[in-house]
């Protein structure tokens, strides 16, 4: 048995300059999903996954996200005085007792890998989990779930990937794999190439379980794509040290990092919510759009 995985990091920092002027003074982590902000979807699959303490990378007008995750003595006293019990068990249920968060400030946009190396004052020589909350990923079983499993099986670190349309891989990092044991290996990683030059289009989207020796190749990674210190790269390195494998994930994706993603989040994910779901698909089925 591998150690248990019990850290998961959360990159926050970034600016969010596709959904302004929504996310001019709001993160854009915090845009509601029907009813839910995203980080919290994303919170919610790290602790169903097992992790107890949320690393938090941050950055300015972030503070939303840590107010969002605290107590709120003044909302509770007045749903408890009003009664409002379901609304009361809502708010406190956001996040459970056992559940601890920590907030980092990245003090520079350098990047993924930067924003990854923040936390390894916290993390220290554990293995972790990295989330983007952008990548909202609807399944029975959480994503992360599913390649922890991996990793408690084999002690490797976990790339989530997915295919994508060959015109979209210089929008992420692309891998070429080998069956070794019953999972895929990764060969070879690239960083956002372009459609003619992609070795492939299996795409890691915004899952990874690593090895603390991501930290040390991190640390002496140097700037790449964009002047910033890229995640993929050190994994790159990491190949050369140990076993890299890409797990294709159950469960359908949404690139809630894109205008269009975001909206068939929220309207499939509405389709599916326990009160207005019947209703919003009525809605839908009378109009002549």
């Amino acid at each position: 048995m591998f150690q248990p995985i019990k850290k998961a990091v959360f990159p926050v920092a970034g600016m969010g300059t596709r959904f302004l002027p929504a996310t001019k003074v709001s993160p854009k982590e915090m845009l509601p999903i029907v009813d839910k902000p995203l980080i919290q979807y994303a919170v919610e699959e790290a602790v169903s996954a097992g992790c107890t303490e949320m690393v938090f990378i941050t950055g300015r007008n972030k503070r939303q996200i840590e107010d969002h995750f605290d107590k709120s003595y003044e909302l509770e006293t007045e749903l408890f005085n009003k009664q409002k019990t379901q609304l009361l068990e809502i708010v406190q249920s956001i996040l459970p007792k056992n559940v601890s968060c920590i907030y980092i400030r990245q003090p520079e946009a350098l990047g993924l890998g930067h924003a990854v190396l923040c936390a390894r004052p916290v993390v220290d020589n554990e293995p972790f989990a990295v989330i983007l909350a952008d990548d909202l990923i609807d399944a029975p079983t959480g994503a992360l779930s599913q390649m922890i499993g991996v990793y408690q099986q084999t002690g490797n670190s976990v790339l989530g990937v997915e295919e994508v349309d060959r015109s979209q891989t210089g929008s992420y990092g692309i891998v070429t794999t080998s069956e070794k044991d019953h999972h895929l290996a990764v060969n070879h990683i690239v960083e956002k190439p372009k459609p003619a030059e992609a070795p492939s289009n299996l795409a890691v989207v915004g899952r990874y379980v690593l090895t603390p020796r991501i930290f040390d190749l991190l640390a002496t990674t140097q700037r790449g794509a964009g002047d910033e210190i890229q995640l993929t790269n050190a994994i790159a390195q990491l190949l050369q040290y140990e076993t890299v494998l890409a797990y294709p994930f159950e469960g359908k994706r949404y690139d809630c990092g894109s205008k269009l993603g975001y909206l068939q989040a929220n309207i499939e994910l509405g389709l599916k919510h326990p009160d207005i779901g019947e209703a919003f698909r009525q809605y839908l089925q009378q109009q002549s759009f």
